[in-house]
């Protein structure tokens, strides 16, 4: 029953990235920072790892099923100036074949003034933005499982405020005998319940591919993550710029697994370092890296982002098995 419900669902796919897609601007960006470290520290996302990490599945709900029973997973984000992301998860498994978990995650921009046109001071106040998520996967088969996540977003600014429901589809193939993982990621299907000033915004809908092997002969294993792939750009211009175009959807980045109980990462973001030029350098904008430790039933993650050539941002994920 399962395994007809996740065909239906990538099956509708179309005519749902078709409704999310009708009407007004995107909104709601603050659900494409990274939540996970491992994630971060390769570029800035990815959805093909197949580890033991709660986090790594609020960017695939198919990868929930690499998680163990009772796992509760925290992380905080120090992003941009004045600006703090947190998020929270708990995971428990479902019979032999599921994983069901809650989470949650905020953004709070800090205190901003308020002011008139013509730049009197009305006081101040604090815009925050939050979704609350419940997550499903289910093994389809020894090679193949599947994910849901549901989650209700919240936006407020100032006296103004907005609701949304979302929907993100995952799908993961895993070969443990060859150390290949691909996955395939549609995110943020949906729509608002209410808008500011009965302004409609669509949410951030995207589709994401992505592949990770791990080298036989070698502690490594390499990623590639093909994101944003519902906003292609027409090249106007020869073959070299439409080569740019399509490096601009590439993530790139690489483990070093020197023990079961450490890893070291370092990744690179195209599209962050050509869209964060200036003057012609972009100043190491769109590199990243980080590590973890597990140690018994705690782990613990760090990653550093390059976001701008003038800000970074560094993600703490701390984890414990119960």
């Amino acid at each position: 029953m399962l395994k007809k419900i996740f065909s239906l669902l990538f099956a509708a796919l179309p005519l749902c990235m078709t409704l999310s897609a009708q009407g007004g601007n995107e909104a709601y960006q603050f659900l494409k920072i990274p939540l996970s470290v491992r994630a971060s520290a390769l570029g800035g996302d990815n959805v093909s790892l197949i580890e033991n990490d709660l986090s790594l599945a609020l960017h695939n709900p198919a990868l929930l099923s690499c998680v163990a029973d009772n796992t509760l997973q925290m992380g905080y984000m120090r992003y941009m100036k004045g600006v703090n992301v947190g998020h929270a998860a708990y995971a428990r498994t479902w019979g032999e074949r599921g994983v069901w978990a809650v989470g949650g995650s905020f953004v709070d921009y800090g205190t901003l003034t308020e002011t008139t046109s013509d730049q009197q001071i009305l006081g101040t106040f604090r815009p925050r933005e939050s979704a609350l998520s419940a997550l499903y996967s289910y093994d389809l088969s020894t090679y193949w499982s599947g994910g849901v996540k549901a989650s209700v977003i919240f936006a407020s600014y100032e006296r103004e405020s907005a609701t949304a429901i979302g929907v993100d589809l995952g799908l993961n193939y895993y070969d443990a005998e060859r150390n290949f993982s691909a996955s395939l990621v549609v995110r943020h299907l949906g729509g608002e319940l209410s808008s500011i000033e009965h302004r409609h915004q669509k949410l951030p809908t995207e589709v994401l591919v992505g592949f990770s092997k791990q080298l036989a002969q070698a502690p490594f294993r390499l990623s590639l993550t093909l994101h944003d792939l519902t906003h292609w750009r027409t090249a106007e211009v020869g073959a070299s710029g439409l080569g740019k175009k399509v490096l601009n959807h590439l993530i790139v980045g690489v483990d070093f697994l020197p023990i079961k109980a450490f890893y070291a990462s370092v990744g690179y973001n195209f599209r962050r370092a050509d869209q964060m030029q200036v003057n012609g350098s972009s100043k190491a904008a769109g590199l990243t890296c980080g590590a973890g430790l597990t140690l018994r039933r705690i782990s613990i993650g760090m990653a550093y982002a390059k976001h701008h050539v003038s800000a970074s941002a560094l993600l703490v994920n701390a984890s414990y098995l119960f």
